[in-house]
């Protein structure tokens, strides 16, 4: 897939295509969509049903949900909203279908840089593209003097500051939740140190000296964050700062709006945007490019396919992102970047590794997100963590068939 590409073109270029404008058919055809429940999907589900005849489902646990429910037969769902790591297992599992036809029919208002190619085939459309980045207090950086932090050993400084301050609950937020989360953020710190988790034979590869780095990173950072970060996933880190507990988090761009939503934030006009911070001096940020769009199921009729693909489209417009444009950044003519976008421009600014979605990082991913919670807890060893991540990851990918 050509994230980088995607990404970039899609944050400087910002589309030039004419999109459609209101609904422009009534749609007889009972549809059902699962997506992520983050803000950005909420606006282009709600566009989608102004159609008609669309039963939207949106759940964070949706990427496990998914496989299952796309591989039934007949699918579950006809629309599933996808990004670049949530697709693979669809697509290893051969439940969606290539767009190709469809886009010849009815996407002449996508740009080229919506249409996710795999093996040269139209596999998802694109809608906006997302990065985890520096969101802080403004107010309070600046006035304890504060510089925005740009690497993560001026994080631990900042925060140190910050707590002595006694000005918010907790400097930091995180997402670090078991489940995910956790597997994320290892994996964006130990790509930030400059490691490549997987070896290109598929054997595991985070036993070494930038494991060590990215684990007793982590811990350090938690002395400053809430003590149930390990239950902490995106909603939670945004209600923290929407309620004035925490100071700064390395935060989706997708919920950056959600830190001017006057009917439930406490800190409107507070929080600002920056680049993710390096984990090293010189390095690229630790974080990673994604993009989130659509998919559509391949075990269904084509009068499903056919009525989704319109649905779908209809959901990511220019009327939606006019009315939505905080939202996300989107890759849909009328965007228009706004304040709290800036860091994620910054942030892809400076190259950060596009997440490698394989089907070998999925089990490395998760292999991670398995066994460091121990070490955060002080239950094990940052040694004998690595040793544990490795094992997990061997035995998985010789159940996925990566390993003999």
């Amino acid at each position: 897939m050509y994230l980088r590409k995607l990404a970039l073109a899609g944050v400087f270029a910002l589309m030039g295509s004419t999109a459609m404008a209101a609904c422009t058919f009534e749609n007889a055809v009972p549809l059902k969509s699962l997506s992520a429940a983050f803000e950005a999907w909420k606006s282009a589900t709600t566009a989608m049903a102004e159609c008609g005849n669309l039963a939207a489902e949106l759940d964070q646990e949706f990427d496990k949900k998914q496989p299952e429910a796309f591989a039934a037969n007949p699918s579950l769902y006809q629309i599933g909203g996808v990004s670049n790591g949530s697709i693979t297992p669809l697509m290893n599992a051969g439940t969606i279908r290539s767009l190709d036809d469809l886009v010849a029919k009815y996407g002449a208002g996508l740009a080229p840089n919506q249409l996710i190619k795999v093996d040269g085939k139209i596999m998802a459309i694109a809608m906006m593209v997302n990065t985890q980045h520096w969101m802080y207090r403004k107010d309070i950086l600046d006035n304890l003097g504060i510089a925005v932090p740009t690497t993560y050993d001026e994080v631990l400084a900042a925060s140190e500051k910050i707590k002595a301050a006694g000005v918010v609950d907790y400097p930091l937020g995180a997402t670090m939740g078991v489940g995910w989360n956790l597997g994320e953020e290892v994996n964006n710190m130990f790509m930030g140190f400059g490691g490549e988790a997987v070896n290109a034979d598929g054997t595991p590869n985070v036993n070494n000296e930038m494991g060590l780095k990215t684990l007793n990173m982590l811990k350090s950072l938690t002395a400053y964050m809430d003590p149930e970060y390990l239950t902490a996933d995106s909603t939670y880190v945004q209600q923290q700062f929407q309620q004035g507990k925490i100071a700064m988090a390395n935060l989706w761009a997708s919920r950056a709006g959600a830190m001017d939503d006057a009917a439930e934030s406490k800190v409107v006009g507070m929080v600002e945007g920056a680049a993710a911070p390096a984990a090293m001096a010189g390095g690229a940020p630790a974080t990673t490019l994604w993009w989130d769009g659509f998919v559509i199921a391949k075990n269904i009729s084509d009068e499903e396919a056919d009525a989704a693909f319109r649905v779908a489209l209809e959901g990511i417009d220019t009327e939606m992102v006019t009315a939505h444009n905080e939202d996300a950044v989107w890759l849909i003519s009328g965007y228009t970047p706004g304040r709290l976008a800036a860091g994620a421009f910054a942030t892809a600014a400076l190259n950060p590794p596009p997440y490698p979605s394989t089907a070998a990082m999925g089990v490395m991913h998760m292999a991670m997100d398995g066994e460091v919670g121990a070490f955060l807890k002080g239950e094990r060893s940052a040694e004998d963590t690595l040793v544990a991540i490795e094992a997990a990851y061997v035995k998985g990918a010789k159940d996925a068939g990566i390993l003999k």
